[in-house]
């Protein structure tokens, strides 16, 4: 069965900070921004700006589950939230995604998104010269697969399994490099005690 976004899930904006996002050591608040989130999809928690929220009506708090959507540049990519481990919310370049259909997972909403058929989808539904987004209408649109929730564990439990195998293989080619780069000062050594 498909269906459209908006009809499974909360979308709310990220929130609208005027300008850059004000640093307050003594803040109440974290922000989420594009570049708290690593190559491997996951938050640098540690990393991210505190702030003060004083004066905004409506604060919409990250919790686990919640999924965030990246709005804006050339790559549009969700993210479930396992944890928040910080009173957080996300940035106006970002669109809040909150299931509230049980027959759908965030997990697997997350995952869905970031495949080759929702992202054809974006591509072609982006807009902008200088930086391209993703409106909110075309993310309400956004048709989603509504697989039964039993299928959808199996899909994230292997695409989990597929993050486990990349983080390995790309850990053994580090290792492989820094072997081989060894292997390369090993030898210049040896050339430069035959002079």
């Amino acid at each position: 069965m498909v269906q459209q976004l908006a009809t499974l899930v909360d979308i709310k904006a990220g929130l609208q900070f005027r300008g850059s996002i004000p640093e307050d050591a003594g803040g109440n608040a974290f922000a989420l921004q594009m570049r708290d989130i690593g190559a491997d999809g996951a938050v640098a928690w540690a990393g991210l700006t505190r702030t003060s929220l004083a004066g905004y009506k409506s604060i919409a708090w990250l919790r686990p589950g919640d999924v965030v959507f990246v709005a804006r540049g050339v790559r549009n990519y969700a993210l479930c939230l396992d944890e928040v481990p910080l009173p957080t919310v996300c940035s106006q370049y970002f669109f809040l995604l909150r299931t509230r259909s049980p027959s759908l997972l965030p997990e697997f909403l997350a995952w869905q998104i970031n495949r080759a058929p929702v992202q054809r989808y974006l591509a072609t539904h982006a807009e902008g010269s200088a930086q391209l987004s993703i409106r909110r209408g075309v993310l309400e649109a956004l048709p989603i697969v509504l697989p039964p929730v039993a299928d959808q564990r199996r899909i994230v439990a292997l695409a989990r399994e597929a993050g486990r195998e990349r983080q390995l293989l790309e850990t053994m080619i580090r290792n492989r490099e820094r072997q081989l780069d060894a292997l390369a000062v090993d030898l210049h050594a040896r050339q430069s005690s035959h002079r």
